[in-house]
């Protein structure tokens, strides 16, 4: 069976800045004067094309998020969450429904084992003209031990993950209205915050924050990232931990419960 196998300009690869384990080396994202080919902007958020394509055969762009670079998302008040929210979405639905694309990659890493080079708050979009088949993703792995609901927008720890171990999901069932909006905003920064800040007592300095559409629907997935599981890597064995209801309950007693 095909499947997509995707070349990785080690030569461009070599040229781009690093600033996570080097956070003394020049941030391009903090100089925006300097920025090329932008595309849009909402204020501080600005979408341009990334200048160091390495993904060979594709489109690839950057969402910078704020003008604060040692922030992140739980740092943002409500209205600037919402703010880059919409924007992200907007503009990955467009380039979506342009028909230029078989599909587009719409997701953020933070931290040393993310797969990401500069510590500046932003997300990525990766278009790809063509597939040698639709990406490997299933509706059963956004299902799972409900956290809470708001704005008809589910927030839960996934029964069936991608990988494995802990990965929570928000599933909207519209992303149109400004009730949704607020609500996947908060889920997110939730999300983020608890990964970072209470899981494993603050240790997960890591995560990736995905969009995907499926079947005509948005789904969002945080994954901590420490250690990818030897039987995932090698025999493609998804690992379900045995504690996600008590993980969904200390999630609900430090962000939900007589809030």
């Amino acid at each position: 069976m095909p499947y997509n196998l995707i070349d990785f300009n080690m030569q461009i690869g070599r040229q781009k800045p690093e600033t996570i384990r080097h956070p003394d080396n020049y941030c391009p994202f903090c100089h925006t004067a300097e920025l090329t080919d932008i595309i849009a902007a909402d204020g501080p958020i600005i979408l341009l094309r990334n200048k160091y394509n390495v993904l060979s055969g594709t489109d690839q762009f950057v969402l910078i998020e704020t003008d604060k670079c040692q922030s992140d998302i739980p740092d943002y008040t409500p209205e600037h969450m919402q703010r880059l929210l919409r924007f992200g979405l907007h503009h990955w639905q467009k380039m979506l429904n342009s028909g230029r694309y078989a599909d587009v990659l719409f997701f953020k890493n933070y931290g040393p084992l993310s797969g990401g080079t500069i510590r500046h708050p932003h997300m990525q979009l990766v278009a790809f003209p063509e597939l040698a088949q639709p990406l490997a993703v299933l509706p059963e792995e956004f299902a799972g031990e409900l956290i809470t609901r708001a704005g008809n927008v589910e927030f839960n720890i996934a029964t069936t993950p991608r990988i494995g171990f802990w990965e929570l999901n928000i599933v909207p069932a519209d992303i149109n209205t400004p009730a949704a909006i607020a609500a996947m905003a908060h889920f997110i920064q939730t999300g983020t915050s608890f990964l970072t800040r209470h899981f494993h007592q603050g240790r997960v300095q890591s995560y990736n924050l995905f969009f995907y559409q499926l079947q005509g629907k948005v789904y969002i997935k945080i994954m901590p990232r420490f250690a990818t599981p030897p039987l995932f890597v090698g025999y493609g064995v998804h690992i379900r931990p045995t504690n996600i209801p008590d993980m969904a309950a200390e999630i609900r007693q430090l962000y939900f419960d007589n809030k």
